[in-house]
């Protein structure tokens, strides 16, 4: 065989791979998404509360400091109450909360 050819039916090979390994990560990755449970924000600790998108441990503890000081949060939305938790950080988490 030819090594110009061999060249090709190895880049073919590599190329076909690629693409199989990167479909499988995209699923992966879905199926992750799909399957976390929702972070309960009433019994949450700060490790758990800084797993969700924006919220470090600084917004974290913030947030057990407004439960202490004000009881559980009645809904969701309560949560912006929290001093530096606005409307932006509140909607890229608020599919992954819960209060129950």
């Amino acid at each position: 065989m030819r090594p110009v050819m061999r060249c090709m039916i190895a880049l073919f090979l590599v190329l076909s791979f690629a693409i199989v390994v990167s479909q499988a990560y995209v699923f992966a990755e879905e199926a992750k998404e799909t399957t976390l449970q929702k972070l309960n924000i009433n019994t949450a600790s700060v490790d758990e509360l800084t797993q969700l998108k924006g919220i470090g441990p600084a917004y974290a503890q913030a947030i057990i400091e407004y439960r202490k000081t004000h009881g559980l949060f009645q809904k969701i939305d309560d949560l912006m109450k929290v001093k530096g938790i606005g409307c932006k950080t509140f909607e890229a988490i608020k599919d992954n909360i819960t209060i129950k």
